[in-house]
């Protein structure tokens, strides 16, 4: 009897640990394939330029078109990227001040008739005007498409006539999917679906002519 007394703890502890291992290869096997499904955006080259008072944003943005996002373009739907700029003042003594803040939406449609592909990008939201955009390119691929995509060239993002010219300025860039632009039934299908989790950013500095 002595014995069963000491045995019983043993198994029950060799029971958990059983049940400990097996609960971790589920957790491994669940989690693995959706850390896999990420597609995050390498924003490159990013590069500021002013020009007197204006300045101009170009980058490039690496990123690969997951299946699913494939299925549904090849279905009809179009896909929304945003992109956007801001602009930051930098203050030693307080948080730096935003100066200006730009939008510009790229509209990616594979039209089933001709068997082509369409790029349309636009201002956004924020966005003062369309200067440096080609409406409606039409390419024969979809990886020229996403080549005219993931290419940001000499966009005007602000006017800084009346911010300081010595002051030095912050860009924060940013690219993602616009899921909220994707039709309702698609939307609800995407939402914790890291497959449609197309995004990026990155930062760089410029400064006034007055500190050239």
């Amino acid at each position: 009897m002595t014995m069963m007394a000491f045995s019983m703890p043993c198994w029950k502890s060799a029971l958990l640990k059983a049940g400990a291992r097996w609960l971790l290869l589920v957790c491994l096997v669940l989690v693995a394939p959706w850390a896999r499904a990420q597609t995050p955006a390498d924003v490159t080259l990013l590069r500021a330029e002013r020009s007197v008072n204006e300045v101009f944003v170009s980058a490039n943005v690496g990123f690969e078109l997951p299946a699913v996002v494939e299925e549904a373009l090849l279905k009809g739907v179009p896909m929304f990227f945003l992109i956007e700029a801001e602009l930051y003042q930098d203050r030693w003594y307080w948080y730096d001040k935003r100066i200006a803040s730009a939008q510009r939406q790229v509209r990616l449609a594979y039209q089933p008739l001709t068997r082509r592909w369409r790029v349309t990008p636009t201002a956004g939201i924020g966005g003062d005007n369309a200067q440096g955009l080609s409406l409606n390119q039409s390419f024969d691929t979809l990886s020229e498409a996403l080549a005219a995509v993931r290419q940001v060239s000499q966009w005007k993002v602000a006017d800084l006539a009346e911010a300081d010219q010595t002051a030095k300025i912050k860009l924060l860039f940013r690219f993602r999917l616009d899921l909220s632009q994707l039709p309702r039934p698609f939307q609800i299908g995407a939402i914790g679906q890291s497959e449609w989790d197309i995004q990026g950013a990155a930062r760089t500095s410029l400064r006034g002519e007055g500190n050239r």
